[in-house]
């Protein structure tokens, strides 16, 4: 029980003291004070990174299947007797 409770202790902690760190500015981040703006073109770049991770997977995907269907058919075309 001891070893599981530790863990959760020293998170707790850590974040208890990075709390006041993270509040000086009055809740104001690094690019300064939000507005629709901000959270607008953040929303579309997680959108268009999501997309190219997408687009991106599925392209190479298609290539390594290529690939394994050609080396499946070099290796019927190598096989000789029963």
């Amino acid at each position: 029980m001891k070893a599981r409770l530790l863990p959760l202790v020293t998170i707790l902690f850590s974040l208890a003291l990075t709390a006041p760190a993270v509040a000086h500015d009055n809740g104001e981040g690094l690019v300064g004070g939000t507005d629709d703006r901000i959270i607008a073109f953040f929303a579309f770049g997680v959108m268009v990174f999501f997309i190219l991770v997408v687009s991106l997977g599925s392209f190479m995907q298609t290539r390594l299947e290529k690939r394994k269907n050609a080396r499946k058919a070099a290796e019927l075309r190598s096989r000789t007797g029963w």
